[in-house]
Formats: structure tokens, sequence, C-alpha cells
């Protein structure tokens, strides 16, 4: 009786040591120091982010006025159309191409009011700019807004986006009211702005050059080394793992698959992550928001660039730096772009400068460039000049480094043209020498 009652007394101790040890099995709470937060999934951010209507935006308005032309590149002037517009409510968007005989002649006809893009723009990035009504806007691109001021359909005022690349036209329609307000506001008053006279290069194009001298300013700024740390923090995926060297003329960061270099020299900074998947084409919406939004995420714009080219099949994107001004500034070692190349999720390569800059005000001075007449002129004598392949001419600034003092960075106005597909530049030097190899 009594081994019975021993018996029992350890099995009921045994019970309870159990009930005991599941209990602090299913209360027991570890105590774990507060792990930080690793450096890679801090956010980086270099500088501010942007919103999309600071990144593509117009680069010039043109007005046609009974023959006579109107135009201005100035960033303040374009800022006040583009909100005057974004007020708008823009309906029945619909595809027109296939109504219009010239698209040439359509963009440029009298009462007609013409904002510019550098590059082509996925309507669908720029619905966050402008209001269109209903759900479904018809996908396109365009790098040109048509405002047909003097002309009413059904009391409603016409709006076309056209694709001067693609030859493709969209026609749409805002409120008489909206029209008015513009037609009192900008259109009425364009000639306040410099005189343009038409030059037509072929049966596709006509291109629109300043009638008189163009008053510019040259500008020197002070470079700014950004911190190459944070891009690394930015760019990889896990930068404990980043090996950092010093090599000649810069820097070198590298893990397992990727790599960037910062060189000092042109101060350009490159990454490149060959194992990035890209046998593949991105829609034209996906590339440029994707690549806004990856420059965003590490507040890349250093200094105003904006948007001016993609290329779906090479799956790129440019951004330009651009003047205070409002003109396109060129560099030939590409200190003046930011350069994306995508591969299906992730960033292929990724090249811009890594210096920001800091502007030297006491240092602006005021120079005139010659008219588009002049400019044109020394183009036309050149040997084996044909029109037909002159795509563009404008006005922009060069940036090189100031020869009296090589620390800073100099911009100087200049005539630039696009001719059979390559930027040149003509030089001041009696309008003579020409610089290729631009972008």
């Amino acid at each position: 009786m009594r081994y019975e009652n021993i018996k029992s007394g350890i099995l009921t101790v045994l019970v309870l040591v159990s009930i005991l040890l599941t209990w602090n099995l299913w209360t027991y709470q570890p105590h774990y120091d507060t792990m930080e937060k690793n450096k890679y999934l801090d956010e980086v951010t270099v500088s501010e982010k942007q919103e999309v209507q600071k990144i593509v935006r117009p680069d010039q308005v043109l007005f046609h006025i009974k023959g006579q032309h109107y135009g201005t590149n100035n960033t303040g002037e374009l800022e006040k159309i583009v909100k005057d517009i974004s007020r708008w409510s823009i309906f029945d968007v619909k595809n027109y191409t296939d109504k219009v005989e010239n698209i040439d002649e359509l963009i440029h006809r009298s009462g007609n009011a013409e904002i510019i893009f550098p590059g082509e723009v996925p309507v669908e990035l720029y619905r966050s700019v402008l209001n269109f009504e209903g759900k479904r806007v018809p996908s396109f691109n365009f790098n040109r807004i048509i405002i047909n001021v003097e002309g009413l359909d059904k009391e409603n005022g016409i709006v076309y986006f056209v694709s001067s690349e693609n030859q493709q036209v969209y026609i749409s329609h805002i409120s008489s009211a909206n029209l008015n307000e513009f037609n009192q506001e900008f259109y009425k008053n364009a000639n306040r702005y410099p005189q343009y006279f038409a030059y037509k290069v072929s049966e596709r194009r006509t291109l629109f050059l300043p009638d008189g001298e163009t008053e510019m300013t040259t500008y020197k700024y002070l470079p700014v080394a950004l911190n190459s740390d944070e891009f690394k923090d930015a760019l990889f995926s896990d930068p404990s793992f980043v090996q950092k060297s010093f090599v000649p003329h810069g820097e070198e960061y590298t893990n397992d698959s990727s790599k960037m270099n910062i060189n000092y020299d042109t101060n350009i900074l490159r990454y490149v992550n060959p194992t990035a998947e890209d046998n593949y084409l991105d829609s034209s919406y996906a590339l440029v928001k994707r690549s806004i939004d990856f420059v965003n995420e590490h507040g890349g714009w250093t200094d105003p660039f904006r948007f001016v080219s993609k290329s779906e099949y090479k799956r790129s994107v440019t951004f330009r730096l651009y003047s205070m001004d409002g003109y396109p500034v060129f560099n030939d070692k590409g200190l003046s772009e930011i350069t994306e190349v995508w591969g299906r999720d992730e960033i292929n390569m990724y090249v811009r400068p890594n210096i920001s800059l800091m502007p030297l005000t006491m240092e602006m001075q005021k120079v005139t460039r010659p008219s588009g007449h002049e400019v044109l002129e020394f183009l036309q004598n050149k040997k084996n000049f044909k029109p037909e392949l002159l795509e563009e001419l404008i006005l922009g600034y060069r940036m090189e480094r100031d020869s009296e003092e090589n620390k800073l960075i100099l911009l100087e106005p200049a005539w630039f043209y696009r001719y059979d597909k390559i930027w040149g530049q003509i030089t001041m030097d009696e309008i003579g020498g020409l610089k290729h190899g631009l972008e």
C-alpha cells in the first residue's frame, strides 16, 4: 500500500511539472535587445524628391498668329501655362490620325498655341498633371500639346496631343470658358515674347528659329561632390557586403554581382548590375515612371534635371540638366545627363554626375547669341548639307571647366543642332568650327 502511495505521489509531481513546463513554454517570451535597423533598410536621400510635373515639362511654347510666330523658353512663363492648363477638364479623347492629311501643317497653322516637350511623353504619366475626364483614356505618346485658340467644335475648345516622331494625333476637348481664359491670358499677349521665323526642312518637319539675336546669361558654378557612401547605400541591396577600393582617378564599390565607379576627373558615377534580366520590352509609361521613381527613392535630383528621351527597345531613359532660364545643357562627357537602363525588375545601368552645382551669382554675365538666320546660313553653306537631315536647331548651354579656374563649372550659351541623329555644336568663333559627339 505504501509503495502504491509513493508511485501516485511521484506521478502527481511529474504531472504538475509537465503542466508547469507546458505553461512556461506557451507563455515564455525571451528578452532580446532591440536590434538596430540595418543601414541598408533606411531610406537614403541625397537631395529632395520631385513630382512628375517638375521632371516632365515643356521647354518651349510657340504662338502662331496670322503668319507671325512668337515663343519663349522661359521657365517661369512655361510654368504659368502648365499651371493654367492643369485646371482644365479634358474630355472626349480620340485617335484623330487618319483624319489629318499633314500633321506638320496641323501643328503650325494660324490660331494655334504649341507647347513643345523635349521627348515623347506617355499620356498615362501626364495624367498626374492634366485632368482627363473618364477612366478610359487611350494609351499614346505625345511631344506637343496644340491648343486651337481660334476654333470651336460644337461650342467646345479643341486640344490636340501630337507625336511628331510617330506621326500620331489625338483630339480632345475643353470648355469654351477655359479656351477664352487661355486666349485672354496668353494668346492675345503673345507679341510680348520674341519673334520666330519658320524654316521648313521637309514635308514632315518645320523648325522655328529666333528672328533676332537672343540675350542669354553665362553662369559659373562651384561643383560640390556628392556623398559616395549615400549612393552605395541606395544602389546596392545590402551595402554591408560591398567592398570599397581606390582605383586610378577615383573609387570603386563592388559586391558579388554589381559595381559602382566614381571618376574624380570626369565627376561621373557609373553603377552597373549585369545580372539584371534584359530580354523583354517595357511599356513607355512603365519605363519612364519607374525611372523617375528610382531617382526619387534616393533623392537624386540634385540639380534641375528634366526628362528628354526614352527608348523602349534599349529600355533606357535620359534626363538632362537645364539652366535657370530654361535652356538645355550639353556636355561631351555626360556631365549634364542622368541615364538609366533597366532590366526586368532591377536597374541594369545608372550613369550620372556625382556633383551638384552651387551658383556663383556674382559671376553671371549677359551675352548675346546670333539670330537663327545667321546660324542657318552657316549650316546651309556647309559642304553636303541636306536640310531634310536637320532634326533640331536650338539654343542651349555648353558645360565645361573654367579655363582660368579649373575647379569651377562654366555654362556658356551656344547654338546646338541635331543632324542625322547626331548632336553638334556651332562655336561662336565667327560662327565656325564644329564639335560633335555631344550625346
